[in-house]
């Protein structure tokens, strides 16, 4: 049975760990994202994905066949934070957020330049700018490459 001075160390050091990688994400936006194409960019943020679910044991089975056209809307209302790696690990995926989410330390800066897109949820107004954005994204995904997804984040 593991002592609770190791558990705490574990704890922390996966922590640290988490840190670091949300960091090394910054790093790679700050330092590839300006030169990369779009499919690039899709390939770095799945495999940073990855790496952090790896980081926190997260083991991701699919099942089915992925949708492997484009364009596709999914629309999902998330259970934990854990979804929205799943979810940039396994396909190409664009955010719909709600706008707090924007100003958020690290987290917001990150969901910015990966391409999130932010709603005013009370707003009705601000809801049609983002349809529009959607549609604009949708229109934008040039056929046969990966899909662009997406997902609305309640």
């Amino acid at each position: 049975m593991p002592s609770r001075f190791s558990a705490n160390a574990a704890a922390f050091y996966k922590a640290l760990r988490c840190t670091a990688h949300l960091l090394r994400g910054m790093l790679t936006i700050k330092r590839l994202f300006g030169k990369a194409t779009p499919e690039q960019k899709s390939q770095h943020i799945a495999q940073w994905a990855n790496d952090f679910l790896r980081i926190l044991g997260v083991e991701v089975r699919t099942t089915g066949d992925a949708v492997t056209t484009g364009p596709l809307l999914v629309v999902a209302n998330h259970v934990s934070w854990l979804d929205i790696l799943v979810m940039l690990a396994v396909q190409p995926v664009r955010f719909v957020s709600k706008a707090d989410v924007k100003y958020w330390p690290l987290i917001g800066w990150l969901a910015t330049n990966v391409g999130t897109l932010y709603i005013e949820r009370a707003s009705r107004r601000d809801a049609l700018r983002v349809v529009h954005h959607i549609a604009e994204a949708l229109r934008e995904a040039p056929a046969g490459t990966p899909v662009h997804t997406a997902s609305i984040i309640a």
